[in-house]
């Protein structure tokens, strides 16, 4: 699998040696014994130990945040990173595959991490661990044999990452769409999980669920260029998805990246950092 930075596809269709079927991944794990493959299963411990992939490490979603209000999904502190990454048996001349059992938010925010880190060589289970047991292969039970921790230094690259003068700028801007995960209820502001109620001005609302296909095992849906381009959602255009704590956009942004969009990033203070603010502005309704 060959790493591909950021803005290597132009917004053509999904990238396929990224986006991998339960077969087709049992079979490059069988193809590539000698090959370093890292897979990550990002779950609650308990959801791991009950079914996960045979020699998959697990990260818990709380590995992946700072935790710390009123904004907890933001990005770890480099030291946190570090030791999770050297716990897991991270290095940087390893593929890692990451899956989940929810339909890709937790994988994709593992994934934004990783592109975070510099780390463009990544792929993603499609479907999870629900369409690995739909197509009938092994899955293991219990915990598994701790990985051989390894020594990790990382670099953050601001790239990926948006920040609040990032979503300010993009407000009114034609060559920016800010893409709102989020529910239509969130969205138009009929609840909130943040002291203010309502959606970023001019931003658009597509929520995760509707990426992905309940009848295929939380596979992406077929249509996601069209479904997309429906919203404006474009890869001319620079994205910046949000959800309340950048975890239901941990898809969007793997969608996006998948899809080549040449410029992506996640707002990771999300709407639990906006709507806490009295400083930002906030639309309500449609």
């Amino acid at each position: 699998m060959n790493e591909q930075p950021p803005g290597a596809q132009r917004g053509g269709p999904i990238a396929t040696d990224r986006l991998l079927e339960p077969g087709q991944f049992a079979a490059l794990r069988t193809e590539a014994a000698g090959k370093d493959l890292l897979l990550v299963h990002v779950a609650s411990a308990a959801a791991f130990q009950a079914a996960h992939i045979a020699g998959a490490v697990l990260v818990e979603p709380g590995e992946l945040v700072s935790g710390t209000p009123p904004a907890p999904g933001r990005l770890p502190d480099r030291a946190r990173l570090e030791a999770l990454l050297a716990r897991i048996g991270y290095r940087a001349d390893r593929t890692v595959v990451a899956y989940d059992d929810e339909g890709g938010g937790w994988a994709g925010r593992l994934i934004w991490t990783l592109d975070v880190i510099g780390h463009g060589d990544w792929a993603y289970l499609d479907g999870g661990i629900h369409a690995w047991v739909a197509a009938g292969l092994p899955v293991a039970t219990g915990p598994e044999p701790a990985p051989q921790p390894t020594r990790v230094s990382v670099t953050i690259d601001p790239g990926p990452i948006a920040e609040i003068p990032d979503v300010l700028a993009a407000i009114g801007d034609p060559t920016s769409v800010i893409w709102d995960a989020r529910s239509p209820a969130e969205y138009l502001g009929l609840r909130s999980g943040s002291r203010r109620a309502g959606h970023i001005p001019g931003a658009v609302n597509l929520d995760w669920l509707a990426l992905m296909d309940p009848a295929r095992q939380l596979r992406l849906i077929a249509d996601l260029p069209a479904v997309l381009a429906a919203r404006g959602i474009t890869p001319d255009k620079q994205v910046i998805t949000h959800c309340q704590t950048h975890h239901r956009s941990g898809l969007t942004y793997l969608v996006a990246r998948l899809l080549g969009f040449p410029r992506v990033r996640a707002y990771h203070g999300s709407w639990s950092e906006w709507g806490n603010r009295d400083d930002t502005p906030v639309e309500t309704g449609a």
